[in-house]
């Protein structure tokens, strides 16, 4: 068993890393307090290939594998969780749809340029009356002729409305079979009649990232922007949640982390009672608890990469690596809060900004409560079946 990763991915967290101290750390608190997305980190990023990492060359990939991706997110979120979603759902929830299900013209036409950072995409699945309960899907695409008149909204979506998005890939029902919703997935790109992309959303975290409702009134696609088969919907993206769960925990790891390292250093440095706050039982006894956390869903998150690396079943281990390393980041963040006491509370200080950005991590891509019930289903418990 060998716990040591690839010397090519151990490269890329030092490139990441030293990329996150340089660039997105200098500017993660203004960008934050502005509530701005950070058009140019992103560009840097596109251009250092961070969007493209598990793609292959063709498609103008890295060639590298998940784990890498994992890697690059848990090094940006030790800084900036806004910038870290914003690769997590380019990649995952952009241009994965298309690479996996995607035809060769979609991917010519949408992955490539995705892939090189060049361009921005969402994936519309939650709605405003459907958030976990994904099956209840309302938005509705109707065939007429060759093209897909689609009606309806969604909610919460990432990366849809930034200065260089140009696409967002829907989930719509397009009918029924054996009394059950027949979903599919639709490319909708910017700009289509009908289409309306709104206002960024107040947030109590992840202030830089985009975020946004959208809306269908007649929304006319042609039939070649199906994504996937007519009526697979709903298998394939409960594929891209169960690699989004371990991306997402790796956002987690990453956020606590930071969180770690900060403290550590607070603590080093903060006097007391004649003495560093670090050489109080108290304080070693939270700093000792939050490592030993982190490192945890570290191990978890690389597992579960790993497993879905080797071509086995990962979706266990993939609900795990989510709910253990999300929860784990917002007990993280409040350690670090406590540690720093006072000015945890101010928001020059990256604690608090961690703090707010970590309670979305224990929502996004599937609940903790979901997770849950998942791992149950896993062990053979009856009534785990949604209804």
């Amino acid at each position: 068993m060998n716990f040591d990763l690839p010397e090519e991915t151990e490269q890329l967290r030092k490139t990441v890393r030293e990329f996150a101290e340089e660039v997105v750390r200098p500017q993660a608190e203004e960008a934050d307090r502005k509530a701005e997305f950070p058009i140019e980190v992103v560009k840097q990023m596109g251009q250092m290939g961070l969007f493209g990492l598990p793609f292959p060359e063709e498609y103008g990939g890295m060639g590298g594998d998940f784990l890498t991706l994992c890697v690059a997110i848990e090094e940006l979120a030790r800084v900036d969780s806004s910038v870290a979603i914003t690769l997590e759902a380019g990649v995952g929830l952009g241009a994965m749809p298309f690479y996996l299900f995607g035809t060769e013209e979609q991917k010519q036409q949408w992955l490539i340029p995705m892939a090189k950072g060049e361009i921005l995409g969402g994936f519309g699945l939650t709605e405003p009356g459907g958030g976990s309960d994904a099956g209840a899907t309302k938005t509705t695409a109707v065939l007429d002729g060759d093209e897909w008149v689609i009606n309806g909204s969604k909610a919460f979506i990432t990366n849809a409305g930034t200065p260089i998005s140009k696409i967002v890939t829907i989930t719509a029902v397009t009918g029924e079979s054996d009394g059950k919703k027949e979903i599919t997935s639709v490319a909708v790109p910017h700009g289509t009649p009908g289409f309306e992309v709104g206002r960024s959303y107040r947030k109590l975290g992840w202030h830089a990232s985009d975020t946004r409702e959208l809306a269908f009134n007649d929304c006319r696609v042609p039939l070649s922007n199906q994504v996937g088969e007519r009526g697979h919907g709903y298998r394939n993206f409960l594929t891209i949640l169960d690699d989004g769960r371990i991306a997402i925990a790796a956002l987690a790891v990453g956020l606590a982390q930071g969180c770690l390292e900060d403290s550590l250093k607070y603590a080093k440095e903060r006097q007391a009672f004649g003495a560093p706050i670090g050489a109080y039982q108290a304080i070693q006894f939270k700093l000792a608890d939050m490592a030993m956390k982190t490192e945890l869903a570290r191990n978890q998150v690389y597992k579960a990469c790993w497993m879905k690396q080797q071509g086995r079943p990962y979706k266990t281990a993939a609900a795990m690596a989510k709910v253990y390393s999300s929860e784990i980041a917002v007990e993280v963040a409040r350690d670090a809060v406590q540690i720093h006491g006072g000015y945890g509370y101010i928001e020059e200080f990256p604690v608090a900004r961690h703090f707010r950005d970590s309670k979305i991590l224990e929502i996004g891509e599937g609940t903790s409560e979901v997770q849950r019930i998942l791992i149950a289903r896993e062990l053979g418990l009856p009534g785990t079946y949604f209804r």
